[in-house]
């Protein structure tokens, strides 16, 4: 059966939208006539959804639907019958047609992971890790619902370090302005009176009017220059080979490093954590929480590690033994390990790690913005002495 979006005009002649399940489009127009609607547009949903430009569903909004999904399979309804329930409540038209691609995908013999992963732009692949976790283990239910709590925690992050950086942002833009203002119309404006005046001008000033000078003669090639280093970098980072030694690096720089480091141990804690405790064995759970990593370094870590547990050792120290991960969640996974409460043990890393992160951004950003303030100023004065000064010496040789 597929999933149809569909126009039509009712019985007033009022446009409506929506969409519809059917084995094929004749019979998808047939449903619609039944309901007194006359079909102007019919399309496939899962086609329209998976295409390149389709936008995706916002985070608050997926962590709405997962949470939703977990309380109807929680209360005894099938995946179908949770969909269908889904895509009745759905506001938003997008929702609705990805929703209903995916109980298209699952009533032709999909499993739910299987089905999310024919949108990858809506379900990332952690998501799609953990659910593919939850229904190996059979506890779907509980997987989904610690993910939704996962998901409200991660979006709260990111608002917080959103509206953080709104102001260093704001300034920023404000002095790239200001400064571009200054090279490209007032220090033109200047040079002229100078050279009218045929004083000989200080070195300050020569060099800020070659380099408004450059800048208005070779904009478009460096725009071009960009483009291009973008476009060669993007194509870089797609291999294997340059994407792992990029992401080596960043784990080695001093401020950034710490702080991929620590998304990438937050997120994998909290997915072990939610994988044991819905009952997903360790092999099964350190393999889904391989995929979620977003920095191939510290994935390839988690596999050899998978390995080393495959030979009968311990977790705690086949994380150990890679380096990669924060000497607290390793202590804290051996404690689990000893005690029998690896799932505590992991929740309690998970959430320690993400207030280091917390606590990292709050720093950093804190710094950024006296730093922005002061470079600013720094350019600004730079101009402005520029100025200032040849009109300083021509007031001098009046005297």
């Amino acid at each position: 059966m597929e999933a149809f979006r569909y126009q039509a005009l009712d019985a007033t002649g009022r446009s409506v939208s929506g969409v519809v399940q059917a084995d094929t489009p004749r019979e998808a127009r047939t449903q619609l006539r039944a309901q007194g609607l006359l079909p102007a547009a019919l399309d496939k949903v899962h086609k329209r959804a998976r295409q390149p430009w389709a936008r995706g569903i916002s985070a608050a909004e997926l962590s709405l639907l997962t949470r939703q999904m977990a309380t109807l399979l929680a209360s005894g309804l099938t995946m179908e019958q949770s969909l269908a329930a889904l895509i009745e409540e759905a506001e938003a038209p997008l929702t609705r047609e990805v929703l209903a691609g995916v109980k298209a995908e699952i009533m032709a013999g999909a499993s739910f992971a299987g089905a999310l992963g024919s949108y990858p732009r809506n379900f990332p692949e952690f998501y799609r890790a953990l659910a593919h976790g939850g229904e190996q283990s059979g506890a779907l239910p509980t997987v989904l619902q610690h993910l939704a709590d996962y998901l409200d925690a991660r979006q709260a992050l990111r608002q917080k370090t959103s509206l953080a950086l709104l102001y260093p942002i704001l300034v920023g833009v404000v002095a790239t302005a200001i400064v571009t203002g200054l090279l490209v119309y007032v220090v033109p404006q200047v040079v002229q009176v100078f050279q009218q005046s045929r004083q000989a001008l200080p070195w300050l000033t020569r060099a800020l009017i070659g380099l408004s000078t450059f800048l208005r003669a070779a904009w478009p090639y460096l725009l071009l220059v960009f483009v291009a280093a973008t476009t060669t970098v993007h194509m870089a980072l797609r291999r294997p080979g340059y994407r792992h030694r990029w992401h080596a690096l960043l784990l080695t720089l001093p401020w950034l490093g710490p702080l991929v480091r620590g998304v990438d141990s937050s997120r994998f804690a909290s997915t072990l954590a939610i994988l044991v405790g819905g009952g997903v064995p360790l092999l099964a759970a350190l393999a889904s929480g391989a995929r979620v990593m977003g920095n191939v370094a510290m994935r390839e870590a988690v596999e050899r590690a998978i390995e080393r547990v495959r030979e009968g050792v311990s977790l705690a120290r086949a994380l150990g033994e890679t380096r990669a991960f924060p000497p607290l969640l390793v202590h804290l996974v051996a404690s689990g390990e000893v005690s029998g409460k690896l799932e505590q043990m992991l929740e309690r890393a998970a959430r320690l790690e993400t207030q280091a992160l917390e606590r990292r951004l709050a720093v950093f950003l804190t710094l950024l913005e006296p730093v922005m303030i002061l470079a600013m100023g720094a350019v600004v004065l730079l101009i402005v002495l520029a100025i200032l000064l040849p009109i300083i010496e021509i007031n001098q040789l009046v005297r």
